[in-house]
């Protein structure tokens, strides 16, 4: 899959069926889309592409309260998977907010050689949102490319499938219902960090990974976890919060991996959230940390035996540069 930041440096040599969209987090809606995107062209003898952002239009018009569900090398992957041949990546900045609909649709239908565009029922391009549906039905046939309006609703538990959803349910730290619409099993993805080795200590060595700050974490609490790192997978129990009983600090992720004990500092790793075990809580003592944390691990284990979680496998890996 090629990937490019300059609509206009485009010379595409063959037509192409494209949709157009921030798909923060590639949840089943995205993801229909972009597979009928792609069924669509290949049986017109198109390339199926993608157009996205980086950064995201939430980024820049919310930019202390907008947190990622998949950074952009995250994103990528998903597509791939997806079947899509191309990405162009635009920078959602002044200029490009800026662009009256007429000269995004020419360059589309020009350099980028589109001659099929999908899009969801409310889809608006351009400067004050001046390309609706009906102005690209209109742009299509003066420019010979065809409008598909995608107007399926994708559910999950008998209601639709939204980011806003997916973001509630995580503030809740509610898996089940973000990972159901999501349609794979939330992850992050990092390098792994030196942190304040306080868990080796205890007996619970735990590996800090480096997420992205524009990344959004689920609620505090410790979760169960596959960790994904150096070509291996383990179980985990993963704690995503201040660390209350010690010094109330920065959010952090640090993951124990059972049964496991290797140095393994720099590498990246993926985790994968199964399910929410308890919010995070503060402790009147280190000893009464450790004999939760205990509990924690018999309690792991349990569900490990008696639970099937393979459908939550059924996600992309890390991207190679899995922090960014």
């Amino acid at each position: 899959m090629w990937i490019e930041t300059d609509l206009a440096a485009l010379d595409l040599r063959r037509p192409t069926g494209i949709t157009i969209g921030a798909f923060d987090g590639v949840h089943r809606g995205h993801q229909a889309l972009i597979r009928r995107m792609v069924m669509g062209a290949r049986a017109a003898g198109n390339v199926p592409l993608v157009v996205t952002f980086d950064p995201l239009p939430g980024q820049v018009l919310q930019p202390e309260g907008y947190r990622l569900l998949s950074t952009l090398a995250e994103r990528l992957v998903h597509f791939e998977v997806l079947g899509v041949e191309g990405v162009i990546v635009l920078d959602f900045d002044d200029a490009l907010r800026a662009t009256p609909a007429d000269d995004f649709v020419h360059k589309l239908a020009g350099p980028a050689g589109m001659r099929a565009l999908w899009v969801g029922p409310d889809f608006r391009l351009g400067s004050r949102q001046q390309g609706d549906v009906a102005y690209l039905e209109a742009a299509g046939r003066r420019l010979s490319f065809d409008v598909h309006v995608f107007r399926d609703i994708v559910r999950w538990g008998g209601a639709p499938v939204r980011s806003s959803r997916i973001r509630a349910a995580l503030s809740k730290g509610d898996l089940a219902e973000a990972n159901g619409c999501l349609g794979y099993a939330f992850h992050l993805c990092g390098e792994i960090v030196h942190g304040y080795q306080r868990g080796r200590g205890l007996g619970f060595p735990t590996a800090n990974l480096a997420v992205s700050a524009a990344r959004l974490l689920p609620a505090n609490g410790v979760y169960l976890c596959r960790a994904h790192v150096a070509g291996e997978t383990f179980d985990a129990l993963t704690n995503v919060g201040t660390r209350p009983t010690f010094d109330n600090g920065l959010r952090t992720v640090e993951a124990y991996l059972l049964d496991f004990s290797n140095d393994i500092y720099g590498e990246a790793m993926q985790l994968v959230f199964l399910d929410r075990l308890r919010p995070e809580t503060r402790f009147e003592s280190v000893d009464g940390l450790v004999a939760q944390m205990r509990d924690d691990e018999v309690e792991a284990r349990r569900l490990l035996r008696e639970t099937d979680w393979l459908l939550l496998h059924e996600q992309p890996s890390c991207p190679a540069s899995p922090s960014t």
